[in-house]
């Protein structure tokens, strides 16, 4: 004898939330992402004249030449693509980004891009060059007293505007796909490909969310290379010294004068153990070695550049005492005509007391054939 079918006790509930215009919508605005990193070639990598008898190749890959003129143009492009992605960039509402200027520089160009309102929030000390850009790309600029203070600033003003803050400072490391797919590490060794020394000794890169030197630190050990990391640290920034006491709440209470590094607390971006050193640069050093790179490639940068530069040629004298060959590579992050006031004014120099001299007289003796003196 057969029993009769019950009808269940409780409906299935079923809420879709599919919404054809805002799919419409994001389709189109990661198809404009894409196209944009599809016209863009890649960014070229320099070589930097060293004696040839030293047996040693020293690189700087030039970032600056990306459409918004700075490293930051891929970490724009992939934070875009992952907040569109997760659903959190919505038609109407403002992109929020804490910055100290060229990662905003480079999201209000993607923002333009795909149609949506931006607000960076930076601290006053950021050059009016890097304002007027964001600016020129349809940003608009909410400025704080100190550094420290974009966090909240930038969380207050998505919650109050239903925007989105992007925080590059979290999200930098997740963003980028570290394993390949044209990240600035896989650039890196395929242009290296033909050169005498390929695979490089150490890639020095420097911090300011720390996603870069994640990026490069995941992609040596994933693709097995034995290219070591170092990074290097501006004054008044705590990566240096989180880093070397292993703590992750280390704080500074100023803020660096090297924009586009150095960071007021140990950014949830940076990952102490991928990276195999670091170095504190005097700002004085990064200042000098920015004015030296003029001279000798004809190329101004920012001085984020020189506190690369200063650890790479460091690194380059250590291997020419132990008479090792090899290559080295580092960035030139972002062009110097945003900070000609600043790092290029020898009027701001004084007034921040800054000494260059005996750091330029160092290098140039360096260059010449002589010791490392830094």
């Amino acid at each position: 004898m057969g029993t009769e079918p019950t009808e269940p006790t409780e409906p299935t509930v079923d809420v879709d939330r599919t919404d054809p215009e805002y799919r419409s919508w994001l389709k189109e605005a990661v198809r404009k992402v894409h196209a944009d990193a599809n016209r863009s070639a890649d960014t070229h990598l320099l070589r930097f004249p060293l004696p040839a008898e030293w047996g040693i190749d020293l690189y700087l890959k030039d970032e600056s030449t990306h459409p918004t003129g700075s490293l930051k143009h891929r970490l724009a492009r992939s934070l875009f693509l992952y907040g569109l992605c997760n659903g959190w960039i919505r038609p109407g509402k403002p992109v929020i980004e804490a910055s100290s200027g060229s990662t905003a520089v480079s999201e209000a160009y993607f923002a333009q891009l795909v149609g949506v309102p931006f607000i960076a929030v930076m601290a006053k000390s950021t050059s009016q060059a890097k304002i007027d850009l964001i600016e020129f790309h349809g940003g608009e600029c909410h400025l704080v007293d100190r550094p420290d203070e974009v966090y909240e600033a930038s969380a207050r003003l998505a919650e109050e505007t239903g925007g989105h803050y992007m925080d590059q400072f979290t999200y930098a490391e997740r963003a980028t796909d570290w394993r390949g797919n044209n990240n600035i590490a896989e650039s890196v060794f395929a242009q290296l490909r033909l050169e005498p020394h390929p695979e490089p000794a150490w890639i020095v890169a420097t911090a300011g969310t720390g996603g870069t030197s994640a990026t490069i630190a995941r992609y040596v050990h994933y693709m097995q290379y034995d290219t070591r990391i170092c990074v290097a640290d501006p004054e008044n920034s705590c990566f240096f010294d989180g880093w070397v006491r292993e703590d992750p709440d280390a704080v500074c209470d100023r803020g660096s004068r090297i924009e586009g590094i150095g960071r007021p607390r140990m950014e949830p971006s940076f990952v102490p153990g991928a990276i195999d050193r670091m170095m504190k640069v005097p700002d004085a050093a990064s200042i000098a070695a920015v004015r030296m790179l003029d001279g000798v490639l004809g190329r101004k940068a920012g001085a984020s550049t020189g506190t690369g530069l200063w650890s790479a040629l460091r690194i380059v004298a250590e291997m020419r005492a132990a008479g090792e060959r090899g290559s080295v590579v580092t960035l030139l992050c972002d062009p110097g005509d945003r900070y000609l006031d600043k790092y290029y004014a020898d009027e701001w120099l004084a007034g921040e007391r800054i000494d260059i001299a005996p750091y330029r007289a160092g290098l140039e003796s360096f260059l010449a054939g002589g010791a490392w003196t830094g």
